[in-house]
């Protein structure tokens, strides 16, 4: 009778020093937006005398009636060919602070398929678990672009243009005037008797004036 009360209170005191296994999670509910990181987090009851092969945790993601692999732990390795497509490259786990009842899980570059819900079973030499929070990735909202500056001319720019205006008038004005002397000068009558059929005075009478024809026949 001794006995058997010996070993129910040995049994009542080790429950009392390590105490019960508990798995939470740090946050039921998470809101991020797509291309943005988070971490997920589930916390456990820890013993310093467990060892790590008795250590199993598998986490996934439940979304669309599918079911994807977001980290798994087998006797304390990592297993990542267990990982589905969907994560790879973008999932971190924390080793340090595992020890000490965390499971911290970094995701990066978040999709809007990374939606749903994930769930982490734990199981342990000393109890076992599971819970389940919800993550919940909205679109990017588009930033406004900024107004593009306007750029006003410097001074020297402003000379340059004023001489640039200057010269092309004086050019246009040259033209201008080259031209005009140019029409003028074809258009002005020849000086000078050289056409036969001009008008020669009558030597024989000074009043009157025949052709040139005429008065070198008479001649």
């Amino acid at each position: 009778m001794k006995m058997i009360y010996s070993i129910l209170l040995l049994l009542s005191l080790t429950s009392c020093v390590s105490g019960p296994f508990e798995l939470n999670v740090k946050q039921t509910s998470y809101q991020a937006e797509e291309n943005h990181n988070i971490t997920l987090e589930w916390m456990f009851t820890p013993r310093t005398n467990s060892s790590p092969k008795s250590l199993f945790i598998y986490c996934e993601l439940s979304a669309d009636l599918k079911a994807s692999v977001l980290f798994h732990l087998h006797e304390g390795v990592e297993v990542p060919e267990s990982q589905d497509e969907q994560f790879t490259g973008r999932v971190q786990w924390d080793k340090d602070v595992l020890r000490d009842g965390r499971i911290s899980l970094h995701m990066s570059r978040l999709r809007i398929n990374d939606s749903g819900w994930y769930q982490c079973d734990v199981r342990t030499g000393y109890g076992s678990g599971s819970r389940i929070c919800r993550l919940n990735v909205t679109a990017a909202a588009d930033e406004p672009k900024p107004p593009t500056p306007t750029m006003r001319p410097q001074p020297e720019s402003r000379g340059r243009i004023v001489l640039y205006v200057v010269l092309t008038a004086a050019l246009l004005a040259l033209c201008a005037g080259l031209f005009f002397a140019f029409s003028h000068k074809r258009t002005r009558r020849p000086c000078g008797g050289n056409n036969e059929t001009d008008v020669q005075p009558n030597l024989n009478d000074p009043g009157e004036d025949i052709p040139l024809e005429d008065y070198r026949e008479r001649r």
